[in-house]
């Protein structure tokens, strides 16, 4: 029990901190390369564990809590990291009468509007290319498992697939216009489109042909939490034989486009199911938080280590697969921190597109009040997944079980 406490928590905490370093170095690079005044940046929060201060002034800082981090710029004087005319002018006075003439020049507040834009950018930016470059080096180290062609070899009697007309032998070419590179595609795209109508562009005896299917639904258990999951149902069996199914190797070239794909796969993934959720088409009871990241870390390190006949294989396992956790994860950070929310970093472009058009930044008091909104709906989605990752756990499900 220790052991596995041990390794859900020492694996969280490496996934977790891996991309939030990432992330905050994309706006601390940035930042720097466009001549920031930085005060500090800090993995964590709460009291140092660690820390020091470098030759330009930056204290680095570990916090004892490692649920995330941030980058601290000279003069934030507000909670929302944007001061208005009032505070930009107050700031320039103080900025000259304690270092000089110009200094104001080196603060972040004081960059043109392009400058500002991309440091905040370049952090969910950092994030898909830490995804890209983690899903190309396991394809360029260990290669894909594909099964080619996504041949129909069975059609179950009166499903979706029946229904539409899908005969063995047809050859699935596209879902809704995408193209299917292979049989794992078509399962994503099937999946995430439970009870729509989905157009299939197939091959039959060499002859293009359009076929349309209700989907029905399927049910999946997730192996860590033990929680049912709905999906889409077509109803087709793809049989897998020797032929149609190959380990495909990768150059350094081919391993980075297909690392590309994958991280526009999740995107992909990620939109359609929110937009699902939005429309009421789908249940928010997926959404997890903090606890499922820890729950499924230890999950995969555990099985990763099982699986391993000796040491170094073991670590090698294991961390080939907290690799591939983070790479997801880190796709589902960038894309969060886009969301147009003050507090997160979409929020602050949200402000300066307001401050593009208007020639100005937007008055403190309106900043304010939106931050204090972003953050009371950040903390209500915390408290949700939280609830959500709480539901899955055996204790509350047996609780439920005997409430019910």
């Amino acid at each position: 029990m220790l052991e596995s406490a041990a390794t859900l928590v020492v694996s969280f905490v490496l996934v977790l901190t891996l991309i939030v370093t990432v992330h905050e170095l994309g706006h601390f690079w940035v930042a720097r390369a466009f001549g920031v005044k930085i005060d500090s940046f800090s993995i964590g929060f709460g009291r140092a564990l660690a820390r020091f201060r470098d030759r330009s002034g930056v204290e680095w800082r570990i916090g004892w809590l490692p649920l995330g981090g941030y980058v601290k710029f000279a003069g934030d004087v507000n909670a929302a990291s944007v001061p208005d005319a009032e505070d930009l002018a107050a700031l320039k006075q103080e900025i000259e009468a304690e270092e000089g003439p110009g200094a104001w020049k080196n603060y972040f507040h004081f960059k043109p509007l392009w400058q500002r834009a991309l440091v905040v950018v370049a952090g969910p930016v950092s994030n898909f290319l830490l995804a890209i470059v983690i899903f190309a080096s396991l394809a360029l180290a260990f290669g894909q498992q594909q099964v080619l062609r996504p041949v129909v070899d069975e059609v179950t009697a009166g499903s979706a697939a029946a229904k539409a007309g899908f005969l063995p032998g047809d050859l699935i070419r596209k879902v809704n216009g995408r193209s299917i590179d292979d049989y794992r595609d078509l399962q994503v795209q099937i999946l995430l489109r439970r009870g729509e109508t989905v157009r299939f562009d197939v091959e039959r005896a060499g002859r293009p042909l359009t076929l349309r299917a209700v989907l029905g639904e399927t049910h999946t258990v997730d192996p860590v939490t033990g929680a049912k999951t709905a999906g889409g149902l077509l109803g087709v069996q793809v049989r897998v034989t020797p032929e149609n199914l190959r380990t495909v190797r990768f150059n350094p070239l081919t391993a980075l486009q297909a690392g590309v794909k994958q991280t526009f796969e999740i995107l992909d993934t990620t939109l359609v199911y929110l937009s699902r959720v939005v429309t009421g088409r789908e249940s928010a009871d997926q959404l997890g938080g903090p606890l499922a990241i820890a729950r499924t870390s230890g999950h995969i390190a555990g099985e990763a280590a099982a699986a391993s006949p000796d040491l170094l294989s073991k670590i090698g396992n294991v961390g080939a697969s907290l690799l591939n956790l983070a790479g997801f994860l880190s796709v589902g950070i960038g894309f969060m921190n886009l969301l147009p929310v003050p507090v997160l970093d979409g929020g602050h472009l949200l402000f300066y597109g307001y401050e593009a058009v208007a020639r100005r930044p937007l008055d403190e008091r309106i900043q304010a009040a939106g931050y204090r909104l972003g953050l009371a709906l950040l903390l209500g989605l915390m408290l949700f997944v939280t609830w959500n990752d709480l539901k899955k756990l055996p204790l509350f499900q047996q609780i439920g079980g005997l409430l019910s």
